[in-house]
């Protein structure tokens, strides 16, 4: 599809100046990203925390789910993004990572 130029008369053509490059002005000030309410100085939220101490004694999704009020779908979800954090596949090596980041304390396993 080409663009037809409207011819003009020489009576009623003007001259037209190419227009100015103009500098951009910013309107709006960025979003500064906000801070996490929950203390994550260790990396884990605290409902991942929570999470992953229901994981390590040894209950299910539906439990977790149960226990917390909660969709078992977000309990995946925690999950995975607990998983996905600490780079693990499956959960005997979730645990292992989080003793030995010290998100699980020593004797979790004896009590």
């Amino acid at each position: 599809m080409t663009i037809r130029k409207r011819v003009q008369s020489k009576k009623s053509a003007k001259t037209i100046k190419p227009a100015k490059p103009t500098k951009a002005v910013r309107t709006t000030k960025t979003a500064q990203p906000t801070k996490p309410t929950g203390k994550r100085s260790d990396g884990l939220t605290p409902r991942q925390k929570e999470i992953l101490k229901l994981v390590s004694q040894g209950n299910t999704n539906r439990d977790i789910a149960r226990r917390l009020a909660i969709s078992v779908r977000t309990v995946e979800v925690h999950r995975f993004n607990l998983m996905r954090r600490l780079k693990v596949r499956n959960v005997a090596q979730l645990l292992r990572q989080a003793l030995q980041h010290g998100f699980l304390p020593k004797n979790f396993a004896f009590k």
